[in-house]
């Protein structure tokens, strides 16, 4: 199509050429050797260039060019290959074995010509290549609980599979969060405690700090009653206040060595800033190769079912069942696509009424999602300022149980609305009548609203109390001290027991609401009310949101309890069994297919979302909240902060001098202009790449069309041959 296209062009006339009749096609022996002008005329590429270059006449030279001569074409493919067979390895083109082993010779032919040393150089890339893809290989092998996601791809489709396996990105996020914590600040602590190396605690020096500031009593009258250690395990208080748990433990300046002095404040500090910096960078990145899988595959519908049908077998698949699994991984794809195009199809014949009637619905519905969020926060709100009025009330006065349901009401309240209100979204969303991959999103997006609205109440009344007093002034100490003598653990601990409330919830739910629906769905199956429930759905919405919610809470806490990335990572490995457990005995597939491509960057969107909230309440407590003068590593600092710039004051003169200029408006202003040229820059290198990317996919389907075209006239004339 393309040597014909381009030949069929005379140069230099821009103007439309006459269209030949097929009346005038001459199709016999003589015509297949050498084909007129006319009937190349004929062909789709060529009235399209020809359209084209009536309307735009100045854009001759690249109308020309958009439909290059094949032998041409080829000859550039085979002289680029020839240029790349040092740096590309030949396995990676798109040929056939003759034109490969072709190429090796041409190769092997080269190394002849080159230096000893150009030889080794290209043998130790080889080695280094092959040792790469080997080792890739071994890790897929590695990979976590990699046949239990596939099996449950298989079987529930790449929608559920999606959520295992941003999952199983969590829980290694978490478990390298908290080897960083682990390394910066628990090793020297522990090193230090049980004498393993020759190293000694540095205390605090005193300061000028009024007494009163410095007292923290530690709650110990859980040991009196038997209930005393849940209340502790539920709570963080009792005898966990005092372990390593929290941040009230490392009251200490630092760990001196033999030949240096290790100092654990900026430790701290430095410690929070990689999480937080590292959960940026992996979220990000993971979320850019999801946006390129969903930008390539949203562009074409039909290119998606061509690429499942003709292109989606792996023939590298030998075992049955793992073959099974991919015909069902497949079956469910196609099903998401052609639900999708139901979707659409019924959008697009709607009528004016049923379009006035469905937005009416929508508006209707929005404003009960705006009434059931306004309760929710209401009641939350409610609940902290009763706790927090009621938080003076001694414990030993309390009866049994009245003490966890006073102090920890706001925890128990947040985590309800957080398992109520998405099922009443759920339930609002499918009378909508939206696309399956539009519910999702939609249903994520007021679920974070929620779940993220609620750790901001919190976070805000917690941080109200700690910086304002009642009856008396909080200059002494610059914070609370009466209420929060060490407020940072105080802080942990609220994150801590929102942590463990929402895992009991989850286990409550599976084991006291899931096995029960799936039992009497299963021996009570006549019942009207049975039928009305009906069977449990994996409801993929609510469970993201849910280990999204845990993790801005791993976030927010990390700073203040330092374990509770470890705590987030048994968590969430629990969260695993029970949740593929109750998928596979107490869920069934959902009759609306989802797909995973469009959803995987949506779940990191979310994730993203959750990181932003958690720096916000982090980067204020750091830098605008008085430290604790009781306890933790920062007692001599009025702010967390300040122990940056005390470690630059130690540097030498000259280093300091850079850093002061590095963090200077003069040079502040010319970085942020540099960055956005090089951001202008990439975004116009977008902007033509974009423009190839139309023209390829016009070459493409010209070429289809010049097949199709030619394929007919050849049917065409095969006929007439016969009636002859």
């Amino acid at each position: 199509m393309s040597e014909s296209s381009a030949s069929a062009l005379p140069p230099g006339r821009p103007g439309r050429q006459p269209f030949s009749h097929p009346e005038n096609l001459s199709l016999d022996s003589s015509c297949f050797s050498s084909p007129p002008v006319n009937f190349l005329q004929e062909l789709p590429s060529y009235r399209s260039i020809a359209r084209k270059r009536t309307t735009i006449p100045t854009r001759e030279k690249q109308s020309g060019t958009l439909l290059k001569p094949t032998d041409s074409y080829s000859s550039q493919l085979e002289g680029g290959i020839t240029e790349n067979l040092n740096s590309q390895s030949i396995r990676k083109y798109a040929l056939n074995i003759s034109e490969k082993r072709r190429l090796r010779n041409i190769q092997e032919t080269q190394m002849k010509y080159l230096s000893e040393w150009d030889q080794w150089k290209r043998y130790s890339s080889k080695s280094w290549k092959r040792f790469i893809g080997k080792a890739r290989e071994m890790t897929t092998h590695l990979e976590l609980w990699r046949d239990d996601i596939r099996s449950i791809e298989g079987k529930f489709g790449t929608g559920i599979q999606s959520y295992f396996s941003f999952l199983r990105f969590l829980v290694l996020l978490n478990l390298v969060i908290f080897l960083i914590i682990f390394m910066l600040v628990l090793l020297p602590v522990l090193l230090t405690k049980y004498n393993i190396t020759n190293s000694t605690f540095v205390l605090i020096p005193s300061k000028d700090t009024d007494v009163q500031c410095t007292v923290y009593p530690i709650s110990s009258s859980g040991l009196i009653y038997f209930y005393s250690y849940i209340i502790d395990l539920l709570s963080g208080t009792g005898f966990l206040e005092e372990t390593c748990l929290f941040y009230g433990h490392y009251t200490i300046d630092g760990v001196k060595f033999q030949n240096f002095t290790y100092d654990l404040p900026l430790a701290y500090l430095l410690s929070t800033i990689a999480y937080l910096a590292l959960s940026l960078l992996w979220i990000v990145k993971r979320s850019v190769e999801g946006f390129k899988i969903n930008l390539i595959r949203s562009e074409e519908h039909f290119q998606s079912y061509c690429n499942k049908i003709f292109a989606g077998w792996d023939f590298c698949i030998t075992n049955r069942s793992m073959a099974d699994l991919k015909h069902s991984s497949l079956r469910y794809e196609l099903r998401a696509d052609l639900e999708e195009e139901r979707i659409r199809q019924k959008i697009a014949e709607r009528t004016s009424e049923e379009t006035i009637r469905i937005y009416s619905l929508r508006l209707f519905l929005n404003c009960v999602v705006l009434a059931v969020l306004a309760a929710c926060f209401y009641a939350i709100y409610r609940a902290t300022i009763f706790s927090q009025e009621h938080m003076k009330k001694e414990i030993d006065k309390m009866v049994f149980g009245e003490n966890l349901l006073i102090l920890y009401l706001p925890s128990i309240v947040i985590t309800l609305a957080n398992f109520i209100t998405p099922m009443i979204f759920a339930k609002i969303i499918h009378y909508e009548d939206y696309s399956p991959g539009f519910e999702i999103r939609l249903t994520i997006l007021r679920c974070v609203f929620m779940r993220l609205a609620t750790i901001c109440v919190l976070v805000f009344t917690l941080g109200s109390k700690i910086t304002s007093c009642d009856n008396y002034s909080c200059e002494l100490c610059g914070y609370n001290q009466k209420l929060y003598p060490c407020w940072e653990t105080q802080v942990g601990q609220e994150m801590y027991k929102l942590m463990i409330f929402d895992l009991i919830i989850i286990l409550a739910v599976t084991l006291f609401v899931d096995f029960p629906r799936k039992l009497l769905v299963t021996y009570c199956s006549s019942w009207k009310l049975v039928q009305c429930w009906g069977q449990q759905e994996f409801a993929i919405p609510d469970n993201v949101l849910g280990i999204v919610y845990g993790q801005t809470i791993c976030w927010i806490g990390a700073f203040f309890s330092p374990l509770l990335p470890a705590i987030a990572t048994l968590k969430l490995i629990i969260i695993f069994y029970v949740k593929e457990i109750s998928l596979l005995y107490t869920c069934r597939p959902s009759p609306r297919q989802f797909r995973a491509s469009n959803s995987n960057f949506f779940f990191l969107l979310v994730l993203l979302i959750g990181l932003c909230l958690a720096i916000i309440p982090l980067t204020i407590s750091m830098a605008r909240v008085p430290s604790s003068k009781a306890c933790g590593p920062f007692t001599n600092f009025n702010t967390t902060w300040e122990v940056v710039p005390k470690t630059v004051s130690t540097f030498p003169s000259s280093l300091q001098s850079l850093v002061h200029g590095v963090t200077s408006e003069a040079f502040a202003v010319p970085f942020f202009m540099i960055i956005c040229l090089i951001m202008f820059y990439f975004i116009a290198l977008a902007g033509a790449h974009k423009r190839v990317v139309v023209q390829l996919r016009e070459q493409l389907s010209l070429e289809s069309r010049d097949k199709r075209y030619l394929i007919q006239k050849l049917t065409e004339a095969q006929r007439d041959m016969k009636n002859r």
